[in-house]
């Protein structure tokens, strides 16, 4: 401290004794000094000062020095040391973070350095300016340029991105400098593209063209792979970003078969096993992970998932994981999220989902994987999120698989084994939908309810299941066991929520299980009296609801085969003792509640607490197709349960009900439109297929000759060094071509942007020439009644002169008459002078 005081002192020269400068008028000679010093010296010294006081006094010298440092950069460009002190100088200003040094000083905001970062970029050719010094091989201008920029950017990301589009070859030189033999350089240049990719998709594209896969998994393979430090972690977020919601770059990454390179870093040593987990090493993985589900994550395309889920399964990707998963000493963490992503790699794709069922623990007996991750749900011991990533994982193991449903079924279904030792999945499901725990009992019902979506077969088939209750009782039927539960006062709310999902779902489009319902003893009463109470709870209301929802499900899939239980009977019942109006309000408290527009945003089940769990994405998928319906039938039933048609409505309901069969006319017009439309798309799409076709043999032929040729070359003699001489010269033409394209694809962008602001420029100039075209059309007619008023001013004054000069004109006319008879000897010339 005491050399940077005396370092100040010789900037700024000494003191009068007992007069101690403020930081302001420090700050205001040394701004003053770098403005007017003439040499290079003091301006250097002027600028080092400042950099020294910026960390404590960062709002005086952002206030006052911020133009002379942008002086300077424009200036004294050939001076590396001033250009690095101006650097970091405005580095020190903008940064969003609070130095050590200005922690006592109140003055200081939170988002001083975005205020300052916003006035920087005011001026959009100081962001180029500082741009430019990225070319300096310098290592102090360098860096602290990359760190200006990664400031900048961190404060206001999408300025300072739309500022980088538009900077030439802007991108192109950031990704040059992943090249850089100095490391230091190399890894805060990581730190800016994290920042500089985030949420701008032109920019994601432009870094993945510029081959950036190629170079990061470069740096990844120096650095140690998954074992590697800090570093590798960066270069997988950077991966992350330009993959997460980008389509094109996720096709480009499959299609360079990059997934290929991503599978040999899932494989554990025997080491790891035996010396553990270090915390980097950890985080690194799991950022591995979350690159495979940026591929595969439902919300992508469904082709580049599909394409995506295929090529995992054939570079042992798939297999990498389940080894994963079957491996001690992995943290319970990264187990969670290998369960995530073993999830989203077998959604939907058949040959995955086989290939889980395959997979053995090593455990004594070898039980399948999904029972022992079963095990693992039931068990109230287990954390949470990995409870919930399990259930996550058997839902995608069941997804659009209907023998994978079927088989989970048939485990339930009485059978004629006598192996009654090894566990299936069945007894599973069946013991934690019985346990004591509330959590366990909502887990195995959504599992169970996963096994019925879209499969009304395996409804009716669940119908058979017999469950024999403790006590020598008779055997229950699992439906009864079900209703029964949810009936006991004991029972938690969170169970009778996970159980009416499994009922609303079981009972949805089969009329079987819905007799099988209206037949158990107690079911109707029990929904009745729920749907009278009045209960001030909001998870109260939303039980509520769904007891509506499943009592208008008895209403609409109910055929009508029990006495006393039909739709009219059931109508009337709600008509009497709820009320329309009152049934239709509960009915819509399932989608007014919190976790009905929580559970529908993503299939994957997500909780901070046990208590968030409550409802799933398929029923709310099941009741966002059936509450409008559920609520009109209801409301087309009067008092005495006859249903209400368009001949005993009143003349306003009938006018209404016109109207709406006009809007359903002009729909139906529009569908047969958009099917003519659909045909036509069609015929062009089988035209453009013969194209395709025709194209393929073409090139068939064209790589026939091709063939042809080079073994012409061969005969001729022409060596295998000078065709793969040429192979490369080849590859080095398309090497530059897309080097090319590129350049011409960030230099349109920026040549957009020109246009758009030469556009916007242009507009304004227009109307400053209509406002000047008013304003001289104005200033004409001004001129003009003055002209007038000049000649009617003219005129007066003429007409003045008239009568002032006629009077005259007569007195001199009597004196010539009277003087004539004397000048008669006079010439008449000399007479009239």
């Amino acid at each position: 401290m005491e050399f940077l005081k005396s370092g100040i002192k010789t900037v700024l020269g000494g003191t009068e004794p007992g007069q101690q400068p403020s930081a302001a008028e420090t700050v205001e000679k040394l701004v003053d000094r770098v403005y007017s010093s003439t040499l290079l010296e003091d301006r250097r010294d002027a600028c080092r000062a400042l950099k020294a006081l910026s960390r404590k006094y960062r709002i005086e010298v952002g206030a006052q020095g911020m133009p002379p440092l942008v002086q300077v950069l424009q200036n004294d460009g050939q001076d590396t040391e001033i250009i690095s002190y101006a650097l970091d100088t405005l580095c020190n200003i903008v940064t969003s973070e609070e130095f050590d040094e200005e922690a006592d000083n109140p003055t200081v905001s939170v988002n001083v350095g975005g205020q300052f970062t916003e006035m920087f970029i005011k001026t959009p050719e100081n962001v180029t300016m500082v741009m430019g010094y990225l070319d300096e091989y310098d290592f102090r201008v360098r860096r602290a340029a990359i760190q200006l920029i990664t400031s900048l950017i961190s404060n206001k990301t999408r300025e300072l991105q739309d500022l980088v589009l538009v900077s030439p070859m802007g991108v192109s030189k950031l990704m040059d400098l992943l090249t850089d033999s100095r490391e230091v350089i190399r890894n805060d240049v990581l730190l800016l593209l994290i920042e500089l990719t985030k949420g701008n998709s032109n920019i994601q594209k432009i870094v993945a063209f510029e081959n950036a896969f190629d170079r990061l998994f470069d740096i990844i393979r120096e650095e140690g792979c998954s074992d590697g430090g800090i570093v590798v972690e960066d270069c997988l977020i950077l991966l992350l970003n330009l993959l997460k919601n980008n389509s094109s770059n996720q096709q480009f990454f499959k299609e360079g078969s990059y997934i290929q390179r991503l599978a040999p870093m899932f494989v554990l040593a025997e080491e790891v096993e035996e010396a553990g987990w270090s915390p980097q090493k950890m985080s690194n993985f799991h950022c591995l992970l979350q690159v495979v589900r940026a591929l595969v994550t439902p919300s992508n395309q469904h082709q580049v998932v599909t394409a995506c889920q295929r090529v995992m399964q054939k570079s042992q990707l798939l297999n990498a994981l389940c080894e994963i998963l079957m491996s001690s000493g992995v943290p319970a963490d990264i187990l969670t999220e290998t369960i995530n992503a073993v999830a989203e790699v077998i959604r939907g794709d058949r040959e995955n989902q086989h290939e889980l069922s395959r997979v053995m623990a090593p455990s004594n007996p070898p039980r399948p994987v999904i029972v022992v991750l079963l095990m693992s749900m039931i068990n109230e011991k287990q954390l949470l999120a990995l409870r919930c990533a399990v259930l996550y994982c058997f839902e995608c193991y069941l997804y659009r698989n209907a023998d994978v449903q079927r088989t989970v079924v048939q485990t339930l279904l009485p059978s004629s084994a006598t192996d009654v030792s090894s566990l299936s999945t069945g007894q599973l499901l069946c013991t934690g939908l019985f346990s004591s725990d509330a959590l366990a009992n909502w887990f195995s019902s959504v599992a169970i309810m996963h096994t019925l979506v879209e499969n009304v077969a395996l409804k009716e088939e669940l119908l058979r299941v017999l469950l024999a209750p403790t006590g020598g009782q008779r055997p229950n039927t699992l439906l009864e066991m079900c209703t029964n539960l949810m009936q006991r006062e004991r029972t938690r709310l969170q169970s009778k929520i996970g159980l009416l999902m499994l009922l609303s779902v079981w009972l949805a489009h089969c009329p079987g299980a819905v007799k099988a319902l209206l037949e158990t003893q107690g079911t109707t009463v029990y929904l009745t009296a729920q749907l009278c109470s009045n209960e001030h709870d909001e998870r109260e209301f939303l039980f509520q609801g769904m007891c509506a929802f499943l009592m208008g499900l008895c209403i609409q899939f109910n055929d009508n085969s029990l006495p006393n239980q039909r739709r009219e009977d059931i109508s009337q019942l709600i008509i009497k003792r709820i009320g329309q109006e009152t049934f239709c309000n509960k009915l819509g408290e399932v989608s007014r509640h919190e976790a009905y527009s929580r559970a529908c945003k993503q299939a994957q089940i997500r909780a901070k607490s046990a208590g968030e769990l409550l409802l799933d994405y398929e029923y709310c998928k099941l009741y966002k197709g059936l509450e409008a319906l559920i609520a009109k039938l209801v409301s087309g039933f009067d008092v005495d349960g006859i249903e209400l048609t368009e001949l005993t409505l009143s003349s306003e309901a009938s006018a209404l009900v016109s109207q709406y069969k006009g809007i359903i006319r002009g729909m139906d017009a529009q569908i047969q439109t958009l099917q003519q439309s659909a045909k036509e798309l069609g015929q062009e799409n089988a035209e453009l297929k013969e194209k395709l076709s025709e194209e393929q043999s073409l090139r068939a032929q064209i790589s026939d000759q091709n063939t042809l040729l080079k073994a012409q070359l061969g005969a001729s003699g022409q060596t295998p060094v000078q065709s793969q001489e040429t192979s490369l010269a080849r590859e080095e033409e398309l090497n530059a071509a897309r080097y090319q394209a590129n350049m011409y694809f960030a230099e349109n962008i920026r040549l957009n942007k020109e246009i758009e602001i030469l556009r916007q420029q242009l507009a304004t100039e227009k109307q400053r020439a209509d406002a000047t075209q008013e304003s001289l059309l104005a200033t004409q007619k001004d001129q003009e009644d003055l002209l007038e008023l000049l000649a009617d001013q003219e005129l007066k004054l003429a007409s003045y002169e008239h009568k002032t000069t006629a009077p005259k004109s007569t007195e001199n006319q009597s004196q010539t008459h009277a003087e004539t008879p004397s000048e008669e000897g006079i010439p008449s010339e000399t007479a009239n002078r």
